[in-house]
């Protein structure tokens, strides 16, 4: 199954919330914390966008040449287009929203306006933060592990067979939470720059 299909899939299998113009559907969505999917669809071109607790976090757009995401997609997140929205469990949302993260959300949302950020524009601060988590110094494999800032869930993945997991994220202050396989939660500070790219996060 290639990207559309999925896409397609995530979204007819979801209840319809209506249809909306962009700066409606931003205002929806936020007075109702809606976790959803939106598209619009225009011939061969599809824009999406996902919607964490009524905050637009993802977005992915696709036409006959390719597919475009996070930042670069949202250059066709239009005012102008009709978008449909329909409610997907937070748990899709965030793996959706992995791939196709927004960083600079000004470009959406401003004054309830939409701003066009420059193609090949490069976000300064985004990197890719590596956590190794141990336990005695064992490396520890298939752990649970979120990464959040200001209390929003950024990034959740499970740690691999080297006992590590990673995300691409802007730079600042995080909190971590490690979930083992025991269901014991221990949470974890992180600060990730240019200097700290890895963490090893010792249970």
């Amino acid at each position: 199954m290639d990207l559309q299909e999925l896409l397609e899939n995530i979204h007819k299998g979801s209840k319809c919330q209506g249809t909306f113009s962009l700066p409606e559907l931003l205002t929806f969505a936020a007075s109702r914390h809606l976790d959803a999917i939106a598209v619009a669809k225009e011939g061969n071109r599809e824009c999406y966008l996902a919607i964490l607790n009524g905050e637009p976090e993802g977005a992915i757009y696709v036409d006959s040449d390719g597919a475009l995401f996070g930042d670069k997609a949202v250059v066709h997140i239009r005012a102008g287009r009709n978008y449909v929205i329909r409610d997907v469990k937070p748990e899709i949302i965030d793996a959706f929203v992995m791939g196709c993260r927004i960083f600079e959300k000004g470009h959406i949302r401003k004054n309830g306006t939409y701003t066009v950020p420059e193609i090949g524009e490069k976000s300064p601060g985004i990197g890719v933060v590596t956590l190794s988590v141990r336990r005695e110094k064992n490396l520890q494999n298939g752990v649970r592990v979120s990464i959040r800032k200001d209390g929003k869930i950024v990034g959740s993945d499970s740690t691999t067979g080297n006992g590590e997991v990673s995300f691409r994220v802007m730079h600042g202050n995080y909190s971590c939470l490690v979930q083992d396989r025991f269901q014991n939660v221990t949470h974890f500070q992180i600060t990730f720059d240019e200097s700290h790219t890895s963490h090893i996060l010792d249970l």
